[in-house]
């Protein structure tokens, strides 16, 4: 028990508060493996449990479907969830870029409204549009998560 590090020590190495090792531990995504007086102790390897976790949060993953990934034996990764996932942050790398293209056009535009310019009307369609692909996209996401647990 002598290598396990208290709370104190992950939070120092892991840059995270105390309160989301805390979180995690509730969530399932992490364990501790005993107390040294009122602090918790960790194993070493939570710290790379925690660089997965801050990966999948980074990818969009949810916390739910991060806790899938974590199995008794180690991460076991669903290979169809990553492409769908990457395929969203391209649809979504797609949507800001034409954003920025779109807010760069709208602060130099000449017409006396940005309403009356064509431009900027068919990004206001087209935002509606990315709006609503995301949401149901994300439905998509949450419904397979449920059929899974």
């Amino acid at each position: 028990m002598g290598c396990d590090m208290d709370i104190a020590e992950v939070v120092e190495r892991s840059g995270l508060p105390a309160s989301t090792l805390r979180y995690y531990e509730e969530k399932g995504l992490i364990r501790s493996t005993g107390r040294r007086g009122l602090r918790r102790l960790f194993d070493p390897d939570v710290l790379e449990q925690l660089a997965l976790i801050s990966l999948g949060r980074t990818a969009g993953f949810s916390l739910d479907e991060i806790g899938e990934m974590f199995t008794p034996s180690g991460p076991k990764v669903d290979r169809t969830m990553l492409l769908e996932k990457a395929e969203l942050v391209d649809k979504t790398i797609k949507r800001l870029t034409l954003i920025g293209k779109g807010l760069r056009h709208a602060a130099d535009c000449q017409a006396p409204s940005h309403l009356e310019c064509p431009k900027f009307q068919r990004m206001m369609r087209g935002a509606v549009r990315s709006q609503s692909e995301l949401r149901a996209a994300s439905v998509g996401a949450r419904a397979r998560v449920g059929k899974e647990t």
